[in-house]
């Protein structure tokens, strides 16, 4: 019934599978791949006819994981996998770079591909496995496909270069890279670094790419056993050929005049002006042909003018960067705030700082976890002058966020030393190339401003590619048009120390090394520049913590005291937090974090955990609550669950007739431990004793 055909090789020490021909058969091409015991399943669909008037390629790419791969019921109300996690529209964004620009130029039939997580061992990580399987099933599928690719995790462990280190092995890296590429050479790299230095790397990226080389022959001899017939690529026809060839001779001059004019909107605006003038001089059926030749046009000859002249779109060298201005403290109530402007780009950035309840909690495939650190990245439509829909944060904003996130999170003080929460918000006002690079400046300078301790400030540069043939020149700081018309998108984040993100995108079959070490060159002097712009508005992080953050401590109780301090159903942590407007975070280790927005109430919350947690001595004196009034004396809540006697004897130094002339239930008095008695109760005394209770005092039970 089935016709299998599988592939198998040694890969990083674990064994490597790539089976077709038993699961999803009507799919144009099905992989079942296997690595350790991860296993993703990814089909590739594609429409066989072309939407009329379509000129664009449709490509989708799904990555899912479901919880039965790891043995779980989904968490929540509804029972079954929901909208895609933050990781799922992450990992289908990594899968989509490398294949995207393999793909025929004029190939406009919808292509779908969706890869599910089956089972995942907890230590090889699906993504690899999704990207491998997805290039097997592209290979297979008879589709046209330039590939195919192959993809390899880096880890940087001991000084050594790691392939494919499990999840068990990353919390010792100092690099998590995933490079992919065809045999020729790298098509994209997503990294996060410890302030690596660019030498490391390069040298991580060119690692990835000699030992996923296996990889790519295996795909190759699987498809020579299995592969459909295929599809006829489609044809550019000479009418289209002999109309490109008379738009050029006749307005190529004309598009060169649109691309000197350097603001972003007056461009747009002359180069729609002559795009219509175009498009009205051809008769309506050949309009959509007219329109996308200007396109062409725009391509080619922005491309050749940067080649030839090494001038660029708005009067700048290879090199140079947009003119760089930073505010801090840009807004009254915010922890932190920053706005960073570059060229025609525009951040404006906000740091507020929480407490430990508001961690993220995530509900990953490898379990619960909390994160501390959240960025978030917004870009309106209003930032590129448009009308748009708002709502939830699409791929694009989740995946810019995220790289900003990697650009700084290697700087950020350990959760121990600093115990807050931090969530930046990232608001593009203006766009006009890499708002992504804007973001980490202006989360640097933020973060900075609300006084998190950073050890250096982080910036991040955007580099461009433009290449014919052998000839290329690398671009720093590019704009949006140069993103659009060039081969690559290099962005790079750090410090003056070294990397911190690295992501690159390329739009041709492949670069060399050369051309990144060039572009790595090139990027850290952009770098330094950046920060040198930054370092006039904020050079360090400010001494302490904004004024306007809540003050949290950190102290620590022993285990067993933790039950005392939570009380039956959470009623005397409740009461701490009630009376002394504070909020308390309680770690199964014993920490405690204290936070409130004063000094006082902080140190009231404080006394009252220490007096939960302490024993009485002997003529130490203690704040507490007279809780009961007896014929010989009052009973006084101190130290937590305590509670001990004043005599009547031992409530003035003059004698009284009653406790009630003196105290009343409720009344918060001052009393030193005298001794315990034959049965175990201890006894105090109120006598010449200062009544006047400082909220702040040492020991304070009860606040006023």
């Amino acid at each position: 019934m089935f016709n299998i055909f599988r592939k198998e090789l040694n890969w990083g020490g674990k064994k490597l599978t790539l089976e077709t021909g038993r699961i999803a058969r009507q799919a144009d091409g099905a992989v079942l791949a296997t690595y350790g015991d991860t296993v993703v399943l990814c089909t590739v669909s594609a429409a066989k006819q072309v939407k009329p008037e379509q000129d664009f390629f449709p490509l989708t790419v799904h990555y899912q994981e479901k919880s039965f791969a790891v043995g779980r019921i989904p968490g929540g109300f509804f029972k079954r996998e929901g909208r895609p996690s933050e990781r799922e529209v992450l990992v289908s964004r990594l899968i989509d770079r490398p294949i995207r620009p393999l793909f025929p130029e004029k190939f406009f039939n919808e292509v779908q591909v969706i890869c599910t997580v089956l089972s995942h061992d907890l230590e090889n990580d699906p993504d690899l496995v999704s990207m491998i399987g997805a290039s097997a099933a592209l290979t297979i599928s008879g589709i046209p496909f330039l590939g195919p690719i192959a993809a390899a995790r880096v880890g940087y462990i001991g000084g050594q270069l790691v392939l494919n280190p499990g999840l068990s092995q990353m919390s010792k890296s100092d690099l998590d890279l995933v490079v992919a590429g065809t045999e020729e050479g790298v098509l994209m790299v997503e990294s996060e670094a410890k302030e690596l230095t660019e030498e490391v790397m390069l040298e991580a990226v060119m690692f990835g790419h000699r030992h996923f080389q296996p990889v790519i022959q295996a795909i190759i001899e699987l498809a020579e056993q299995c592969a459909k017939d295929p599809w006829e690529l489609p044809i550019t026809s000479s009418e289209l050929t002999f109309m490109t060839d008379q738009f050029y001779q006749k307005y190529h001059q004309r598009i060169r005049d649109c691309y000197k004019i350097a603001n972003k909107q007056q461009r747009y605006a002359a180069l729609d002006a002559l795009k219509a003038e175009i498009t009205a001089s051809v008769e309506q059926t050949k309009q959509q042909q007219a329109s996308t030749i200007f396109k062409e046009l725009e391509y080619k000859i922005v491309r050749q003018s940067v080649l030839e002249t090494g001038r660029r779109i708005d009067g700048r060298d290879t090199v140079t960067i947009r003119p760089i201005v930073s505010e801090t403290n840009f807004l009254s109530k915010g922890h932190g705030s920053a706005l960073f402007t570059r060229g025609e780009t525009q951040a404006l950035v906000v740091a507020t700082l929480g407490t430990g309840e508001d961690e993220q909690i995530v509900d990953a495939l490898q379990g619960e976890y909390r994160e501390n650190f959240m960025l978030h990245y917004n870009f309106p439509p209003y930032s590129v002058n448009e009308v748009g829909r708002l709502g939830s944060p699409g791929r694009r904003e989740i995946g810019h966020g995220k790289l900003a996130w990697r650009a700084i999170h290697p700087l950020l003080p350990a959760k121990e030393a600093f115990p807050y929460t931090i969530r930046v918000v990232s608001e593009i006002t203006e766009s006009n190339g890499s708002s992504s690079m804007a973001t980490v400046c202006g989360t640097s300078l933020a973060l900075m401003d609300a006084g998190v301790p950073l050890p250096r400030p982080v910036a991040g540069i955007a580099m461009g590619l433009i290449k014919e043939q052998e000839k290329f020149v690398v671009l720093s700081d590019i704009l949006g048009d140069e993103d659009h018309l060039g081969d690559m998108d290099f962005k790079v984040a750090g410090t003056s120390h070294g990397v911190t993100a690295l992501q690159m995108d390329i739009k041709i079959t492949s670069i060399t090394s050369e051309i990144m070490r060039t572009a790595l060159q090139q990027a850290a002097k952009g770098r330094l520049h950046i920060l040198a712009e930054m370092a006039k508005t904020l050079p360090i992080s400010r001494p302490a913590v904004s004024e306007k953050a809540p003050r949290i401590t950190v102290i620590s109780v022993p285990k067993d005291k933790i039950r005392e301090i939570i009380g039956t159903g959470g009623k005397v942590i409740r009461e701490i937090c009630e009376v002394t407007k504070a909020k308390i975070d309680i770690d199964d280790d014993g920490t405690v974090k204290v936070a409130a927005v004063d000094a006082v109430s902080s140190q009231a919350a404080i006394n009252w955990i220490r007096g939960i947690i302490s024993e009485p001595e002997i003529g130490t004196i203690y704040t507490g609550k007279v809780v009961k009034i007896m014929d010989f004396g009052a009973f006084v809540n101190f130290l937590g669950s305590r509670d001990g006697l004043v005599h009547v004897s031992e409530m003035a130094s003059q004698r009284i007739k009653q406790p009630s002339d003196v105290v009343a239930v409720g009344d918060t008095v001052r009393v030193k431990v005298l001794g315990v008695d034959d049965r175990g109760k201890i006894k105090l005394s109120m006598k010449n004793i200062d009544q006047k209770i400082d909220p702040a005092s040492e020991n304070l039970k009860m606040t006023v």
